[in-house]
């Protein structure tokens, strides 16, 4: 058993496996990691027993798919899948000056919250840029926990420790941040079975159990943070709980959901959902250089509750509109536009006007689906993809791209 997420290193095949997978559904995002220095999740030896391919991820070596892509996509949709995503960090934020902190670094209402609640938002950089994207849990009055992005981990400590220090400069009420990232992992159970699956393991209500709501309780004995969320777009939780504790809990949530027709699903799977649903990828959707505002996330940026990071920018951009705009699309075709394939007007003019963010190929639609950041005048207009030389039009569309089955 693994204690931390960390401890262990191991030499794997990694880009060569990515991009094998790469021309079967779509992106794997890979990072320029020496690979002697991945690192693992609690549940390494987990996938590995049970037939995962295991690929360099961020420089975490993590499965990218087990069975198939196609059918891990699939299950999903149809029943459920259990994901490790354990390499996301965590981050404690705690102090009577917690609430104001953390709405002066994110651009949501974190008052909105309370104890059992969570928010969905960014952190943006004073020109509007993202820093990243999170989630916010309200755990009491004055103590709040963030899950932020695994590749994003160490720039997201930096800068959040960074304004922490700012803030408790001022003299006024404290906050504490601390990084839990070590102390904790992460599963997924997602589809439309996931909650019943979970409910056989726990005693916790999950029926009463909102969407972006948690409660803490045990499940099959072991103790965890049980929240309404997930990033497929389907009903699901996903279960924070102590690293030592994750291969056991991994099992049994393996053997009580597989006669209900729960799959292992790995980061393959994971992409496709989640493009999918239309949730955004950092280093894709949004980026340092893509604003929420021009993301389509204007929905998380709250201009009346104060002064933030990045507002000044944002509300700038908001007034005139942003020069480009992220969009969805599909192609009416199996051929997937590829990250950075060039988007020209359908005029036959020649003129490029955006490019490809994100691609994959839908398993459910059976055509491929991604999202492209354009020209904003050039949305008027017909679109289309260079694809290897060939010019496909594009349809925009707003997502999911698929009918969902999201609890309310």
């Amino acid at each position: 058993m693994i204690a931390s997420k960390s401890e262990q290193r191991k030499e794997i095949p990694s880009v060569a496996a990515m991009e094998m997978m790469s021309h079967c559904i779509g992106p794997i995002y890979h990072y320029d990691f020496p690979v002697s220095e991945l690192k693992r999740t609690p549940l390494r030896d987990f996938h590995a027993a049970h037939g995962a391919r295991l690929v360099d991820f961020a420089g975490w070596e993590m499965p990218v798919q087990y069975r198939s892509i196609l059918e891990e996509h699939k299950a999903v949709r149809r029943a459920a899948g259990l994901f490790d995503v354990s390499h996301m960090g965590e981050v404690d934020v705690q102090g009577p000056g917690a609430l104001a902190f953390l709405n002066g670094l994110v651009t949501n209402d974190v008052a909105k919250l309370f104890p059992g609640r969570v928010l969905y938002t960014v952190m943006c950089y004073p020109e509007g840029g993202v820093v990243d994207d999170l989630l916010v849990y309200q755990k009491a009055a004055e103590s709040y926990f963030l899950c932020i992005n695994a590749g994003n981990i160490e720039k997201d400590l930096e800068w959040i420790h960074d304004h922490a220090e700012e803030f408790n400069a001022r003299g006024g009420p404290q906050v504490q941040v601390t990084d839990r990232s070590e102390d904790y992992a992460l599963v997924a159970v997602q589809g439309p079975k996931a909650v019943a699956i979970v409910q056989s393991l726990t005693g916790a209500k999950l029926g009463l159990l909102k969407y972006y709501h948690f409660v803490e309780g045990t499940v099959a004995g072991v103790h965890c943070l049980i929240s309404r969320t997930g990033y497929t777009g389907e009903d699901g939780v996903e279960l924070y709980h102590a690293a030592g504790d994750a291969p056991a809990l991994a099992q049994a949530l393996l053997e009580a959901g597989a006669p209900q027709g729960l799959e292992l699903a790995g980061l393959g799977a994971r992409d496709s959902l989640r493009l999918e649903a239309g949730f955004p990828l950092y280093g894709h959707e949004i980026t340092s250089e893509i604003s929420p505002i021009a993301a389509g996330l204007g929905w998380t940026v709250k201009f009346d509750k104060g002064e933030f990071t990045g507002r000044a920018a944002l509300l700038a951009q908001k007034s005139a509109g942003p020069e480009k705009r992220v969009v969805f699309f599909k192609t009416g075709d199996r051929r997937i536009a590829r990250a950075g394939a060039a988007v020209f007007r359908g005029d036959g003019s020649g003129v490029a006007v955006g490019q490809v963010l994100s691609g994959t190929l839908s398993p459910i639609l059976n055509e491929a689906i991604g999202s492209a950041l354009v020209e904003a005048p050039a949305l008027a207009e017909p679109l289309e993809v260079d694809i290897r030389g060939s010019r496909l039009p594009l349809q925009l569309v707003k997502p999911p791209f698929v009918a969902l089955k999201q609890v309310t």
